[in-house]
């Protein structure tokens, strides 16, 4: 059932900007209160051409989403697929192309994900006493069955959609020779891993080098294609609803978590930089403390970072002393 306030996500017209006409397409964009809904109804109401709501099990808020946007005057759209299945996402294509006036999308904004109910990565189960060691064998491995299996999910979803997504859509912006812009949503956990959800830290780190890897396979048509990644702190959606009052969990963080109209709002501050100046960039938003003589004391302050992943080769000594030569 549709929950979120409306209003909130209606922003001032030099925010509007970075949606103004475009076709946009949101991945996991069904769940009520989740972020992709935030970013949908951001789009839609801030003068998008076309805004596509994808969803895979959430039918039913995804449903009453594109019906809300309607309402507003909104061209929505429901797409049901599942990003992880290549053959029911390439049989979305010409619908979504036909939905949008028939050209591809102008901005695809991937957001499919699922987290982890919680594991200790790597660190055996305690042990229980007097337990047989048949039983102990059995509960351990169903464990490490379970765990992975949970894993392997989250991957699939964030890491493979991801590709796929982007391959079918950067394929039609050329072919169509129409400009696309790609925002991929990542996570702070990317560069500092909580406890606890090893998949879904691995899986928004590869996400930060989808927009490089694109760039270098697109070629000559890379002045087609822009992306970014955006790495999001704790935000109150039903992902993070247990953890609410557990500051153990994301206290060294933020002072308190973000609600989605806020994530939205520095959102659509950050897409309406030029092209240029966010193309294959990632961005850090961070919420800090604002509390000072002026400020009310639960007030915050949000703000984006630039994260660069800086390689560095050295040589090492041993080595190049000691070469292999064949």
């Amino acid at each position: 059932m549709y929950s979120a306030n409306t209003e909130q996500f209606r922003f001032s017209d030099e925010l509007r900007a970075g949606f103004e006409g475009q076709r946009v397409l949101i991945t996991g964009a069904g769940k009520d209160g989740g972020i992709g809904q935030a970013f949908a109804l951001t789009a839609g109401l801030n003068g998008a051409a076309s805004v596509g709501i994808h969803f895979h099990r959430s039918y039913e808020d995804g449903f009453d989403l594109v019906e809300r946007l309607q309402a507003e005057g909104v061209n929505a759209f429901p797409l049901q697929a599942d990003v992880t299945n290549l053959r029911d996402l390439w049989a979305t294509r010409s619908y979504v192309i036909e939905q949008m006036g028939g050209l591809p999308p102008s901005m695809v904004i991937c957001n499919s994900g699922l987290s982890e109910k919680g594991y200790s990565f790597g660190r055996a189960l305690r042990t229980i006493d007097d337990e047989p060691n048949a039983i102990r064998r059995a509960r351990v491995r169903q464990h490490f069955i379970d765990n992975l299996e949970e894993s392997r999910s989250v991957l699939d979803t964030k890491i493979d959609g991801f590709l796929a997504t982007t391959h079918l859509w950067a394929g039609e912006a050329v072919y169509h020779e129409q400009d696309v812009q790609f925002v991929y949503v990542s996570s702070r956990q990317a560069i500092d891993p909580g406890p606890s959800v090893p998949g879904y830290a691995i899986a928004n780190f590869a996400v930060l080098q989808l927009p490089e890897v694109l760039q270098v396979n697109l070629g000559k048509a890379s002045s087609r294609v822009s992306s970014l990644c955006v790495l999001f702190p704790f935000i109150r959606t039903g992902m993070t609803h247990e953890y609410t009052e557990n500051e153990k969990v994301w206290g060294r963080w933020q002072p308190r978590m973000l609600e989605t109209h806020e994530c939205a709002e520095a959102f659509a501050q950050l897409v309406n930089r030029p092209r240029a100046d966010i193309d294959r960039g990632a961005f850090e938003l961070l919420v800090e403390s604002a509390a000072d003589g002026g400020a009310a004391a639960d007030s915050i302050r949000v703000t984006w970072k630039q994260v660069r992943l800086d390689i560095a080769e050295v040589p090492l000594d041993w080595s190049e002393s000691s070469p292999l030569v064949y």
